[in-house]
């Protein structure tokens, strides 16, 4: 998280890799998409632009300030509701069909029961426990 927008540093991340050569192939057809897509979204930047940007140098909090002044500066209200709609995506909403066939591509079907979004298959993909949320759940009665 920089700026406290989740994911940000993670596209930045994935921007350097795929410079050097040395973003795995499967990240490749993502890039300014999906997740990608989502935060390009929110903070009205192009990913060519912001491509171009990262590479030329900065610090992720460099970045995102250019972001602010290129695009938008959300206020802390509207990173709060982003920041939950990236967490949860994939737990009851259009996107949810899709995790059991992520699972079962990257051979991890067996985590199924414990993979509730996409956030959770990203880190299980990486060899990352999430944090149980189920924790948070409402208790069923009996």
């Amino acid at each position: 998280m920089v700026g406290g927008v989740i994911f940000f540093p993670r596209m930045l991340d994935k921007i350097r890799l795929h410079a050097r050569a040395a973003l795995p192939e499967a990240y490749h057809n993502n890039l300014g998409r999906e997740f990608d897509g989502h935060c390009l979204a929110f903070l009205h930047v192009e990913y060519a632009a912001l491509r171009e940007r990262v590479l030329a140098g900065g610090s992720d909090e460099e970045i995102l300030e250019w972001c602010f002044t290129n695009g938008r500066r959300p206020n802390t209200g509207e990173i709060d509701i982003f920041n939950g709609f990236m967490q949860k995506a994939g737990w009851r909403d259009p996107s949810s069909e899709r995790l059991g066939p992520l699972l079962e591509r990257s051979g991890l079907a067996h985590l199924d029961h414990q993979c509730a979004t996409r956030f959770d298959f990203i880190e299980f993909d990486e060899g990352r426990t999430p944090p149980d949320f189920r924790k948070w759940e409402p208790p069923r009665l009996s």
